[in-house]
């Protein structure tokens, strides 16, 4: 074996040794060039949180400029906790410790490191206090800070956010925005925060610019500057330049124009909520329609029957507490099983052996719906029950900023063209629905040709009183659900049924929509309740000129219901 000695300082195994020294200490600096790197930051942003610590404001402001210029993804965090009086110093170590939430749900955490601190920890707390000039300049800077975010919508948040400052420093944070930006929603939410900030100027030409750039928009703040502008210019017009009026004039053109935009999307609002209101009627009243129309059977329990549907909805959210979002797909078949079959039983009980009495079943009925809120009060207790709204129909499709449409009414309408479609299908596409309308046009002819009435009756009443759940359902999600929620709806079902012509489909959907519109319509100048009492009115007059309403059922025996 060859001895050191013998081997060469340019033997190869001597440069062999010394690259892999070399290298091995090279691996280590570039490995450690990260870690020095993540020290001088944290040692950084821990200086300049240490500056708040102070007494003096100037030395606070220097310190939140500092803490701004740090690249540290908290940086947000602290600010926002700082403005909102949630940032403190601990006695024990002056470490800067900031808090989330209010009352027992508060947590506390270590502002340079981002981490938790246990509530044992956060002991000996003194309040970081700011003046109105670093509130000013927090603000700001936050503002600058959202403005760089890389999500669209928290910068849009932040221009509209800075629409009521208008300050110079405010106008040039929006103009370097507007500059950078790319997403066409942020730029002209930018714009018009920019119009609306040159409104401020004393320069006639660049207000005179703002307003044309603020003509049209639905922004709740340009409305406003708009008017504070033409206030501002009042005088005598001969005493005012050529300029200022040409400015006080295009304000007021503006200001026309808004509200001739805010007119018409008022009307579109009104419109919606009329048809929302409208297929809520449609959906109440088409259960009664089929079992009225086919069967001729005053129903006064139908209401009672869309209040097992309602309590059946808030059934299955108690079994699926955590599973909100889904309980309502659950509710949908079982509210129109239990409704249906307790129509069933009831049709099998009572309403069979009252045929061609129409008193003695309209007397039947009304005592059934009495039994059943009695039962729903002894079982449920009197008082009402909130059905939770699921998470996905909560809120609302924002269209613009004078426009708004709300998720569960959105439901509703589709909803209720569904269960509409399904019905119009299982009737004009099923031998089920042959035999229903056979019976419907003409029972005896129809028992003639081996269609058997009793099961008609029952499976119709069953359907009738499955859709009159599935009304509950929708109910639901719009208002309590109490043993009264039936008696809320019974008399406007009844309305739009006898206003569409009794037992059709069609019938019963233009008079509900029709209804639900003209009452929408007519609330803002006559209230609710004269609105009701209008739309009562006029359904009287006309069924003294048209007795079997908009669309009269056809066949044999249809005059005799």
């Amino acid at each position: 074996m060859e001895s050191d000695d013998a081997m060469g300082v340019g033997s190869p195994i001597v440069r062999s040794r010394r690259r892999r020294v070399y290298a091995l200490v090279l691996a280590i600096f570039f490995a450690a060039i990260p870690s020095w790197s993540v020290r001088a930051e944290d040692a950084g942003l821990e200086a300049a949180l240490a500056g708040l610590a102070s007494r003096d404001f100037r030395e606070k402001g220097a310190a939140v400029a500092a803490i701004a210029e740090s690249e540290d993804p908290s940086v947000s965090r602290i600010l926002e906790a700082l403005l909102d009086a949630r940032l403190f110093v601990r006695a024990a170590d002056a470490r800067i410790v900031g808090a989330e939430g209010e009352g027992d749900d508060v947590a506390y955490f270590d502002a340079a490191t981002g981490l938790a601190i246990d509530a044992a920890d956060a002991a000996g707390l003194k309040k970081i206090i700011v003046n109105n000039r670093m509130r000013t300049d927090l603000r700001t800077t936050l503002a600058r800070l959202r403005l760089a975010s890389p999500d669209a919508e928290v910068r849009e948040i932040a221009a509209k956010s800075m629409m009521a400052d208008r300050s110079p420093r405010t106008l040039e944070l929006l103009r370097e925005a507007f500059s950078k930006e790319r997403d066409a929603g942020v730029r002209e939410t930018l714009r018009v925060a920019l119009a609306l900030s040159e409104l401020e100027s004393d320069d006639p030409e660049l207000q005179l610019g703002a307003v044309g750039e603020l003509a049209g928009s639905l922004h709740g703040e340009v409305r406003n500057a708009l008017a504070a502008l033409i206030e501002r210019s009042q005088g005598d017009p001969a005493e005012q330049g050529e300029a200022v009026r040409a400015v006080r004039a295009a304000a007021e053109a503006a200001i026309a124009s808004i509200d001739r935009k805010r007119s018409g999307l008022a009307l579109v609002e009104t419109l919606f909520f009329g048809l929302s209101l409208g297929f809520v009627l449609v959906l109440a009243a088409i259960g009664l329609a089929i079992t009225f129309g086919v069967m001729g059977v005053i129903n006064m329990a139908h209401g009672e029957l869309m209040m097992l549907g309602a309590y059946t909805t808030w059934g299955v959210q108690q079994l699926m507490p955590d599973a909100i979002d889904a309980s309502i797909f659950v509710a949908i078949p079982c509210a129109f099983l239990v409704s249906g079959a307790v129509g069933v039983v009831i049709e099998r009980g009572v309403v069979q052996f009252l045929y061609g009495r129409p008193l003695e079943t309209l007397l039947a009925t009304f005592g059934i719906s009495l039994i059943l809120q009695q039962a729903v009060r002894t079982l449920f207790s009197p008082l009402n029950r909130a059905v939770e709204t699921p998470g996905w129909m909560s809120g609302q499709w924002v269209v613009n900023d004078a426009l708004s449409l709300t998720y569960n009414r959105l439901f509703i309408v589709a909803f209720s063209i569904a269960v509409f479609a399904a019905l119009v299908g299982l009737l004009h596409a099923t031998g089920l629905g042959l035999q229903i309308r056979a019976v419907a046009q003409n029972r005896d002819m129809a028992r003639a040709m081996g269609v058997r009435g009793s099961r008609i009756d029952a499976v119709t009443f069953g359907l009738g009183s499955g859709v009159a759940g599935l009304a509950g359902v929708a109910l639901s999600q719009l208002t309590n659900v109490g043993p009264n929620l039936g008696q809320a709806h019974i008399v406007d079902s009844f309305m739009v049924v006898v206003f569409g012509g009794v037992g059709n489909l069609w019938g019963t959907l233009v008079a509900g929509l029709g209804l639900g519109i003209a009452n929408k319509f007519l609330e803002p100048f006559a209230g609710a309740v004269l609105a009701k009492i209008v739309v009562l009115v006029f359904i009287i007059l006309f069924i003294q000129r048209r007795p079997r309403g908009l669309f009269p059922q056809k066949g044999r025996s249809a005059g005799v219901t």
